[in-house]
């Protein structure tokens, strides 16, 4: 037989019935030397010096009464009470029940009071006491209350006479119960304690995430804000298209700062108790601020409107909001068409440019005829695969769509415009009411 088949077999069984072992104390640990397991070590010992003493004990009574057992015999005896030691670090549930079975054999073979007034053979009690230990403390609570079972109607199918002496048996049980009890409890508190650790460095970074935007992100466009409110009062007898060009900048400004400043509370606070997020239900708002930015939107939709998946209405919010950004930069003055297609089971987006009256770009940061690409943008020439849509807006739209388990395509026109279609899987997922 494969020497390793009775290993895999006592594992199998053990995995059953007992938890995998715990880490030693502190204390214990400071014994440690080497890869050998000190309490192993110690058991192996222990096992040996049972079996000395056992044999010697069992060859003085077996003399007396006149060599009733072989000497080989009285070996194989003292073997099966002691060796069971050496197993119940690695298998409790093993070793517990090769200890009960010799020491059952054992103390029927021999008979009770045949050698001596003693029912068992003593060292066995003591190799079945720390095997019931190991049992305590890594048992499942059902097998260690059959264990107990066990040993009590054992011990009174052995001899019922000294069968109330099970009970001292509870002294190991309960002290494995009260080691077990003290470590969960303390890998319970390292689990909390790494927990805390985690989530105050979340904290941290998200604190330092804050500071960094209210910093820099809302100075700036508090300063945007405050000059296109002050930059018409340079000029005398400003026109009116220069007025409400300014006033739309600073509108735009304060409408940024305000989701930043709501984003930053979000980062500084563990509470979900936020303002709501946009949707598209603001869908006309958003093109009215498009058309404000020099681009001339149209829009389209199909299919029977309908309530979307929060997650959903927020990210086709912010991927339209996104795609008509890059037109208003990338192409101002262009030509933008926005189409939203309710299909079954999911939100069609498309939202198309020209390349603008002097064909400066595109939405997707693409530079086809006209002035070079953004820096941040794909260069002429790019297969849309590749190099098309690579700039940080378009990835995060793509991001976007990918929570979600849709797709987008961010590609070049014929005619020097871009097309960016996502589509959006609006089907709830019915135990959590989210996409």
């Amino acid at each position: 037989m494969n020497p390793g088949v009775p290993g895999r077999i006592a594992s199998l069984v053990a995995a059953g019935v007992t938890d995998p072992p715990s880490p030693h104390p502190a204390w214990l640990q400071r014994f440690q030397r080497g890869p050998v397991d000190v309490v192993v070590l110690a058991d192996a010992v222990l096992a040996i010096i049972l079996f000395g003493t056992t044999d010697s004990w069992l060859e003085t009574h077996n003399a007396t009464h006149h060599g009733a057992f072989s000497t080989a015999m009285l070996l194989f005896f003292a073997f099966l009470v002691s060796a069971p030691l050496l197993l119940r670090t690695r298998f409790p549930a093993v070793a517990w029940g090769a200890s009960a079975a010799g020491l059952a054999w054992a103390s029927v073979a021999i008979g009770p009071r045949s050698f001596s007034s003693a029912v068992y053979v003593p060292a066995g009690l003591l190799v079945y006491a720390l095997c019931l230990y190991s049992v305590a403390v890594r048992g499942r609570p059902w097998f260690v209350a059959t264990v107990s079972v066990v040993t009590v109607l054992g011990a009174i199918v052995i001899d019922a006479r000294t069968s109330a002496g099970a009970l001292l048996m509870a002294i190991p049980l309960l002290g494995g119960a009260i080691v077990r009890a003290r470590r969960s409890g303390r890998a319970e508190l390292v689990q909390q304690a790494r927990r805390l650790q985690g989530e105050r460095a979340l904290l941290e970074e998200r604190q330092r995430i804050a500071r960094e935007l209210h910093d820099i992100v809302a100075h700036h466009m508090s300063v945007i804000a405050i000059q296109a409110e002050a930059a018409p009062r340079k000029i005398a007898d400003p026109p009116p298209e220069l007025m409400e060009s300014f006033a739309d900048i600073r509108a735009s400004a304060l409408s940024g700062l305000g989701e930043l400043r709501r984003l930053l509370g979000v980062l500084r606070s563990d509470s979900t108790d936020t303002a709501p997020q946009p949707g598209l239900g603001e869908l006309a708002g958003l093109l009215e601020s498009a058309r404000s930015g020099g681009v001339r939107v149209s829009s389209a939709v199909s299919g029977p409107p309908r309530s979307l998946p929060q997650g959903v209405d927020l990210s086709a919010y912010r991927i339209l909001q996104e795609a008509l950004s890059n037109a208003m930069r990338h192409a101002p003055g262009s030509a933008v068409r926005v189409e939203l297609a309710y299909a079954p089971s999911s939100l069609v987006i498309k939202v198309r440019n020209d390349a603008g009256p002097a064909g400066a770009g595109t939405a997707g940061g693409r530079s086809l005829p006209g002035p070079p690409a953004p820096r941040n943008g794909p260069r002429p020439g790019d297969p849309a695969g590749t190099g098309a849509g690579t700039s940080h807006g378009i990835i995060g739209m793509r991001e976007r769509t990918a929570m979600l388990g849709g797709h987008l395509d961010a590609v070049p026109t014929e005619d020097g415009g871009f097309l960016v279609t996502a589509v959006l899987p609006d089907i709830k997922d019915p135990r959590e009411g989210r996409p």
